[in-house]
């Protein structure tokens, strides 16, 4: 079984989104098409994911789905909540 549980390959910006099962999301910069072309093909998408990608390329951790449905419920909209009235 894959930790990987689904990626995305932008090849305008070279950046390989990773999303894993535990439901963790990655953006990796300046990867080569070639690399996530690899990723693609790959038998064990862990295994060439940890051996080619993981620690070798700039990255930065996005929001997990539950996080920025989280993060939407709480804004509040203007208009709303409770006032005192003078």
């Amino acid at each position: 079984m894959s930790v990987i549980h689904s990626y995305a390959y932008d090849s305008a910006s070279a950046a390989l989104e990773v999303t894993f099962f535990s439901g963790r999301r990655y953006r990796y910069f300046l990867v080569p098409a070639y690399v996530a072309d690899g990723l693609h093909e790959a038998f064990s998408m862990g295994r060439y994911f940890n051996e080619r990608i993981r620690d070798r390329f700039p990255f930065e951790e996005l929001e997990t789905a539950a996080e920025a449905a989280i993060a939407a419920s709480a804004v509040i909209s203007p208009g709303t909540g409770s006032r005192r009235r003078p």
